[in-house]
Parts: structure tokens; sequence; C-alpha cells
């Protein structure tokens, strides 16, 4: 079992106070763990299980996801810096015991600077298996005292941003009548699906695993299905909510997308720097997907205290008027939303996280 900083992939092009690959052979854990910043408080962030095409790819992405961690964090208002695990590989397939054990034993050496929780390809009972070797775990399963599954106070953050942006657009904080297109209905999206259909919106979805989509079908009936993405944004529909993996918002996708609002679940959205102009240029609100999609990470966090449902999904329901804040600052500064957010969070990890810099005598 070896650790060993993330050295090459242009690591030094980034501003993490840690990067650390965890090989262990024998039960064929490959994983890197980043730790974005701890201005604010311990890193947290969830473990993705994916089998991506090479290190190079996963190393980038755990990168961008650790970063928007410790943003998200900031603009939720919790103590908490940024960082993301990831594990290289198909959890269908190697995702084992031993494995996680092995992935808990790396994260117990980071001595509490970073805790982990569910991400892609990874559920609550995974927790339960790594918090065997660690005890810097959030998300755990309901059984083991903790608050389960995350993307369900997810699901209701991205709604409360997705009526913050329906205000702003249209006058009124509702979706009633408008039609969301919803591109991923996995963990969060299903969730997100009941919020919008109880809200009296059309809902339009596709999914690339089948599975998922017979499961909307069952639960809601009166969704559509298509079956690409390109049929969802072809559909008329006046919301975007990309709830899949990142990168959603390309150059092909702003030029033909005929929604006035964008705001879904899925980290990293904007394919590349600029999109966040090119969408405003267009005239398409877009709510930054960092801000919308706390409420997972307000979930875990309220577990360190002792979870109750009831206080994290208040705490969530604060996005609402994050959401508004952060258009607000968009419109005075006259910049697109996606830098009002960073701005906003910025200025918290700058100032409050310069009063643990203040030496206390304990």
């Amino acid at each position: 079992m070896t650790a060993s900083p993330a050295y090459g992939h242009d690591i030094f092009d980034h501003e993490h106070e840690q990067v650390v690959h965890c090989h262990d052979e024998a039960s064929g854990l490959k994983a890197i763990i980043a730790i974005h910043s701890t201005a604010l408080g311990p890193a947290l962030g969830g473990t993705r299980f994916h089998a991506y095409p090479s290190t190079g790819e996963a190393l980038a992405d755990v990168l961008n996801l650790s970063r928007g961690m410790s943003y998200k964090a900031a603009l939720a208002g919790l103590d908490l810096g940024g960082g993301k695990a990831v594990i290289i590989g198909d959890p269908n397939q190697d995702k084992s015991e031993v494995l996680l054990r092995a992935y808990g034993r790396f994260v117990e050496s980071l001595n509490g600077r970073y805790y982990t929780a569910c991400d892609v390809g990874t559920f609550s009972v995974d927790m339960d298996e790594i918090a065997r070797e660690t005890s810097y775990v959030t998300g755990r399963t309901v059984a083991h005292g903790g608050a389960g599954d995350s993307s369900v106070l997810t699901a209701y953050g991205v709604f409360q941003g997705m009526r913050a942006a329906a205000e702003a657009v249209w006058g009124e904080p509702t979706l009633t009548g408008r039609t969301v297109g919803v591109a991923g209905v996995g963990k969060v999206g299903r969730h997100l699906v009941g919020h919008l259909l109880e809200d009296g919106a059309n809902v339009v979805v596709t999914d690339v695993w089948q599975p998922a989509l017979d499961r909307i079908r069952d639960e809601h009936p009166d969704v559509t299905v298509v079956d690409s993405t390109e049929a969802l944004l072809a559909s008329g529909i006046d919301v975007y909510a990309p709830c899949a993996l990142g990168g959603a918002l390309s150059d092909e996708v702003v030029e033909t997308l005929g929604a006035k609002i964008v705001c879904g679940a899925a980290n990293n959205q904007l394919a590349h720097p600029g999109i966040e102009k090119a969408l405003a240029d267009r005239g398409i609100l877009y709510a930054p997907d960092y801000c919308v999609n706390a409420g997972g990470l307000i979930q875990v966090y309220d577990e360190l205290e002792g979870f109750n449902f009831e206080r994290a999904q208040q705490r969530a329901s604060g996005i609402f008027e994050t959401t508004r804040a952060v258009f607000e600052v968009a419109r005075t500064d006259g910049v697109p939303p996606a830098i009002a957010a960073d701005r906003l969070a910025e200025r918290r990890m700058r100032e409050v996280g310069r009063l643990r810099g203040m030496w206390l005598n304990r």
C-alpha cells in the first residue's frame, strides 16, 4: 500500500494544498485525494468511483471537483474547506470490501484534513465500509447514525435555486406551467423530478441508463421520456437541468439552447471558461451549479453535529436566498452569475479564513 504526491499533470497550475495518489495493489485500489483548501475548516467532499480512461483524466476531474467544493462550502456558509476523491475503476465490477477499507486507511492517514462522503458510484453503505478504517466519514446509513442518502437534500436545494431563477426571469418563484428538462434521473435527478411535479411543472427526462428511465416511468407516468439529451434540448423546454456528469454546457449546446434558465445538480457544468458569458449573451440565466447543488453538502455537514433532518432541510432552504443574492451581485456588478458566485465565495474564504490566523491561547 503506497501513497504518493500527484506530481506531473500540471498539478502546480492549481492552487491545491495537497494531492495524494493512493495505490494498494492487493485490493486493486487506485485513488486520488485532492484537498483544495482548509481555510474555513477541514476539507469535505465525496468519493467518486468511476472508470476513467486514464489517470490524467481522473486527476483533472478530482482537481476541478475539489476546487468546486471549496467554493460550494464557502457560498453555503459552512465551516468547511474543499476536497474530493476519485477511485479509478468500474464500481459495478471493482468495488469490494477490501478495496473500500484500503481506501479508508488512506483517508485516515490525512488525520482529519479530509472527510469523505458519497458521490457518483458510491453510496451510504460504502461509507459504512470505509468507516471501519477511519472516523473521517460522513454520509453514512441511518442504521449507523448517519444522514443516509445525501441526494435528498441535493435535489431539494436545486429546486430552491430553480425557484429563485424562475422569480428572476418570470417574476414568480414557481415552476408551475413551465417545462423543465432533466438530463440524468439518477440519485438526484429522480428526487428533483418529484419536487417539480409537486410544483406543477411539466417534466421531460432523459438518461443513458435505461433502468433509471424505467423507474421514472413507473413512479411518474405523466413525465415525458426521450432517448437523448439532444432530443430533450429540442423539446421546447423552459428550464434545462443538467443532473449527470460535468461539461454539459458546451459551445454547441449553448448555441442551440432554447431554455431561458439553466439550473441543475451536475458539478462543473461549464465546459470551459467563457461559457458563462455566452449564456448571458444569449439571455439565458445560469444558476451556478455549486450554489444550487449544495444541499447534499449541507446534509452531510449536519451529520457531523449529530444529524437532524429538519435542521438540515431548513439550512438547505437558504439556497433560495443565496441564489437570489448571486443574481443580485451579478446585476449590480454587471457580470454573469458564475462570476458573481465566485466573488461571494472568495470574499468569505478571504474574510472568514483570515480569522483562523488569529492566535488563541487555549
